[in-house]
């Protein structure tokens, strides 16, 4: 399959020659606040530090992580964003059969392109051998996975689970990584490039138990993590004060957005948790992409993803001010028929 990712701002402003800051984004779902203040001065603090290399693992980087989940720093691994830790999984830490539970986030498919593809809705036919992944909440669609058929995913397993909770800090859903020291079986799999807003640094991290991760970590390649990129996590991760901004403002902004839809029709949303919506659609999702970019609004086509039945759209909720230039490129598009 064809994997197209959201995110692709700079390219599109490029070839058709806007200028990038005049674009909404919506196939990405960043933090509308963006990185934490404390970001970049603590990124201008280390700029002298470039100059030579940084630790070979990202010692400091796993400790701050370790801190803010509660868990061991052995039970961390650092890396260059989510997607270079799946495919180092995929190449390095598993050689066995993979199934993927769908939706599931695209860049499983590239990873693991030969995995079996399970219905979400059908766990009891989820093998008990094998690596199992999933996301949570579910990506594209945001619907949350109930938490006693997660759990029993994970203990009644022979095989690994990987939980992806790339967006789980935007929700209310408890995440799996408390769990890793009970389950030998268990990864999670998450990212500092959506909550933390730092997609442009790549950075992100495996939890599991101390056992797997000293495995994956003496094969892994040297200097993963940048020291900018170290010092940005480190910095976002210590400002509680942004997280809570950030998660009043995602509740707010989504209901908002879900009662201005209300007397729009052509739009069928999915009862999800992230900071973004997903939406069927009885037109073509390309014609409706398309139209929103030519006002410069970029939406997540997510029709033919695995999982995904009809045409579909995900857009991403932002600022109000943002939230209500595409709401009302929407009325003007489903109103006005």
């Amino acid at each position: 399959m064809n994997i197209v990712h959201g995110g692709n701002l700079f390219a599109i402003a490029r070839d058709r020659g806007w200028d990038w800051r005049e674009v909404l984004d919506l196939s990405a779902s960043i933090n509308p606040l963006g990185p934490s203040p404390a970001v970049r001065p603590a990124i201008i603090e280390e700029l002298d530090r470039i100059a030579h290399y940084p630790g070979q693992e990202p010692v400091d980087l796993e400790a701050a992580l370790a801190e803010a989940w509660n868990v061991p720093a052995s039970s961390i691994l650092a890396g260059s964003g989510a997607t270079e830790l799946v495919h180092y999984v995929a190449r390095s830490g598993w050689r066995g059969p993979v199934s993927l539970v769908t939706p599931v986030w695209s860049e499983f498919y590239r990873a693991f392109p030969h995995a079996l593809r399970l219905p979400l809705d059908e766990p009891e036919k989820w093998p008990s051998r094998g690596l199992l992944v999933l996301g949570q909440p579910v990506n594209p669609t945001g619907i949350a996975i109930p938490e006693e058929i997660l759990r029993r995913a994970i203990a009644g397993r022979e095989g690994p689970v990987l939980v992806d909770e790339s967006f789980i800090e935007f929700t209310t859903l408890e995440s799996a990584v408390p769990w890793c020291h009970l389950h030998p079986n268990l990864l999670v799999l998450r990212t500092l490039s959506k909550f933390q807003a730092l997609p442009g640094l790549r950075i992100g991290a495996l939890v599991g138990s101390g056992d797997w991760m000293a495995k994956l970590r003496g094969r892994r390649e040297p200097w993963q993590v940048n020291a900018l990129a170290a010092a940005a996590a480190r910095a976002a991760l210590s400002d509680s004060a942004h997280a809570t901004r950030t998660r009043s403002l995602i509740e707010e902004e989504r209901s908002w957005l879900l009662e201005q839809f209300d007397s729009i029709n052509g739009l069928c949303f999915a009862p999800g948790a992230a900071n973004f919506l997903f939406a069927q659609t009885d037109r073509p999702a390309a014609e409706i992409c398309d139209w929103f970019l030519g006002r410069k609004i970029i939406l997540r086509n997510c029709t033919g993803l695995p999982g995904v039945s009809g045409d579909a759209v995900r857009f991403a909720v932002r600022t109000r001010e943002e939230n209500q230039r595409f709401v009302d490129a929407a009325r003007e598009l489903f109103c006005d028929d």
